[in-house]
């Protein structure tokens, strides 16, 4: 196949083999696939390890339940930890924010009904000539619409 393609693309269907492909390929097998390998195989022997130990003739079930609901219930329990933390933090800076803000939330409802005074008295300006516009307008249909029998 390769000798009926032209030049160029019989470079592209070749690998490359420069010398960051090749440092990628290998870092990709020693930093990826390795280490997936090895947690595989660990996590499976820990899996035999505990099922040989605990289903063997006179194997206690019920420490074992016990080990693995606390295993279950620590990453909750940091999680909850963590949260708690962020909502304690949020509270204080929303204390501290609250004995400040109302000063400054003040002169910004000043500011903003400054605006609220301009906007409206801008719109109504741009709205008059229309409005008297349509107002003449309207005023000459009257007009003619009384003349006509």
């Amino acid at each position: 196949m390769n000798e009926k393609l032209p030049p160029p693309v019989g470079k592209l269907i070749a690998p490359p083999e420069h010398y960051s492909y090749q440092l990628h390929r290998k870092q990709r097998n020693t930093q990826i696939i390795l280490p997936i390998i090895l947690s595989t195989l660990l996590l499976v022997g820990l899996i035999v390890l505990i099922s040989i130990s605990t289903f063997k003739q006179g194997g206690d079930v019920g420490r074992w339940a016990a080990i693995s609901t606390i295993w279950i219930i620590i990453p909750i329990l940091l999680a909850g930890l963590i949260t708690l933390v962020v909502l304690i933090g949020l509270i204080y800076l929303m204390a501290r924010a609250l004995q400040g803000l109302p000063y400054y939330t003040g002169i910004a409802q000043d500011y903003v009904y400054k605006a609220r005074g301009y906007i409206i008295r801008g719109a109504d300006m741009v709205v008059k000539p229309i409005l008297s516009l349509d107002g003449w307008i309207e005023s000459i249909k009257a007009f003619f619409g009384r003349m006509t029998p």
